[in-house]
């Protein structure tokens, strides 16, 4: 049985052998997370004082709406389930969902006119504030189906985007997420027209001010626009800076030749967990939609001495905002640069498949431009505990070459550990050497940087035979009785 067993559990750093690990570091993100719910009772609507807008927090009270195009009934209804658990994880309280059957959606109100009345009488009904719907609109029929139904609407990119501003910890993430609001907040900017027009002032504003001088000045609209663009340039400064840190600790990595194994999956499949089954990591775990957004690399090694790195990353979600797949595109081609993905799928979700595409479509789109391919892939099947009989044939079946595991039962694991440590990549040189005992330094690099296959102590010293780097290999040439490279 071969197991995997945690070494190095520090801060996103393999390489950093002299920090600690702190079980208690999720449990602490937790709390905190529990601590910051919404507080009902307070207004969230926009309030015109002057020329500010003032929005205020509150556990909303939200409606549903989706436009039903293609697919079946089933996959549809799964859509909306979806975006009411996305809502629920931004702290709202759903009461209502409504569908439209439509070839396509409304271009002015995204659902009919009809449909429209029937949004409006259901927000009057249920004393809802707020209207979400599954879809991205338009900023016309944002704003046209905001003044029908005369409360607030947004979208779905809008949701998710609110919930990475929650959850993002970290200053690279923080700066991932407020990039991707200001691209999306950039179309939708509303003014009040030339009444917030800044005049010009003093002799500019009189008769004789001269030319170009005269008339209304730059409005709010156009002021509000030209901060966020400099916020923009700024803000990609900086990730692009941050960019090149992480560049640099992979490159470590990559200069030692230690194999890294990426964790992706759809939200909420048990990525966190299983990487705390894997390496005893501790990182945040809970029951909600993207709680995992900052990534997170442990250290551990498989039970014949390798050392390798996993990668917890940001999950996947059906249509995900191209906004967020630009703004976190450095962080998840860290994931196609891997030498192994470490796929893992919701085994009670109603239909995993359909998962697995989604996260597929994803990867495609960031690396559409990159030349090499992506790593080979190892499906995990998580949550087997709560899947039903049938389920996990059908997933065999449908999922050739997939584990199943449970992460927070602990079942499979070791099985996954044994599947992981056969698919890692081997170091490609095979050595004989016989190294004196007094260079027990050589004996202790091939144990903790090479595969081990047979050891034998001899008068004059240790005799080896181990699968190592080329860089290690040249090293050991001095001692060598026979190589061979594969």
């Amino acid at each position: 049985m071969t197991e995997l067993t945690h070494t190095d559990p520090n801060d996103n750093d393999p390489n950093d052998t002299d920090l600690y690990d702190d079980p208690s570091v999720g449990e602490m993100e937790l709390e905190d997370r529990a601590s910051l719910r919404r507080v009902a009772g307070l207004s969230t609507e926009l309030e015109d004082v002057t020329e500010v807008e003032y929005r205020q927090l509150r556990l909303e009270r939200v409606v549903l709406v989706g436009v039903w195009t293609e697919g079946t009934a089933a996959q549809s209804a799964a859509s909306l389930a979806e975006l009411a658990r996305l809502a629920e994880t931004a702290g709202s309280q759903v009461l209502e969902g409504l569908v439209q059957r439509r070839t396509k959606p409304d271009p002015a109100t995204y659902i009919g006119s009809g449909k429209v009345r029937e949004l409006r009488d259901v927000v009057v009904a249920t004393g809802s504030d707020t209207v979400i719907c599954d879809g991205e609109l338009s900023p016309g029929q944002l704003r046209q189906l905001e003044d029908k139904v005369k409360v607030k609407v947004i979208d779905r990119t809008a949701l998710i985007l609110d919930i990475f501003a929650q959850h993002a910890r970290s200053r690279e993430g923080k700066a991932q997420v407020e990039l991707a609001q200001l691209q999306y907040l950039i179309p939708r900017l509303r003014g009040w027209g030339s009444a917030l027009s800044r005049q010009a002032g003093g002799r500019a504003g009189g008769a004789n001010g001269g030319v170009g001088l005269r008339g209304p000045g730059e409005t709010k609209l156009e002021t509000d626009r030209r901060r966020i663009g400099k916020r923009l340039s700024k803000l990609r400064r900086e990730i692009a800076a941050m960019d090149t840190i992480r560049e640099t600790k992979r490159g470590r990595r990559v200069a030692n030749e230690v194999p890294s194994v990426a964790i992706i999956g759809y939200t909420n499949a048990g990525k966190s967990s299983l990487l705390n089954a894997l390496t005893g990591a501790g990182v945040l775990v809970e029951d909600a939609l993207f709680a995992t957004l900052d990534p997170t690399t442990r250290r551990s090694r498989t039970a014949d001495g390798r050392a390798f790195t996993l990668t917890d990353t940001v999950g996947f979600v059906r249509h995900l905002p191209h906004q967020l797949v630009d703004a976190f595109r450095s962080t998840l081609e860290e994931a196609a640069d891997a030498d192994l993905l470490l796929h893992v799928v919701d085994g009670s979700d109603p239909a995993p498949e359909e998962q697995v595409n989604a996260v597929r479509e994803v990867l495609a789109e960031i690396t559409r431009s990159r030349k090499d391919p992506l790593p080979p892939e190892l499906l995990v099947i998580n949550k087997a505990d709560t899947a039903d009989e049938v389920t996990p044939a059908r997933l065999r079946h449908a999922l050739p070459g997939s584990v199943q595991v449970s992460a927070r039962t602990g079942a499979g694991v070791s099985e996954l550990a044994e599947v992981l440590a056969e698919q890692l990549p081997r170091p490609d040189t095979l050595v004989e050497v016989l190294v004196p005992y007094a260079r027990g330094d050589f004996v202790a690099r091939a144990h903790a940087e090479g595969q081990v296959l047979e050891e034998e102590h001899l008068a004059d010293g240790t005799r080896l035979r181990v699968r190592v780097r080329p860089d290690l290999a040249a090293a050991l040439r001095r001692f060598e009785t026979n190589s061979s490279a594969l």
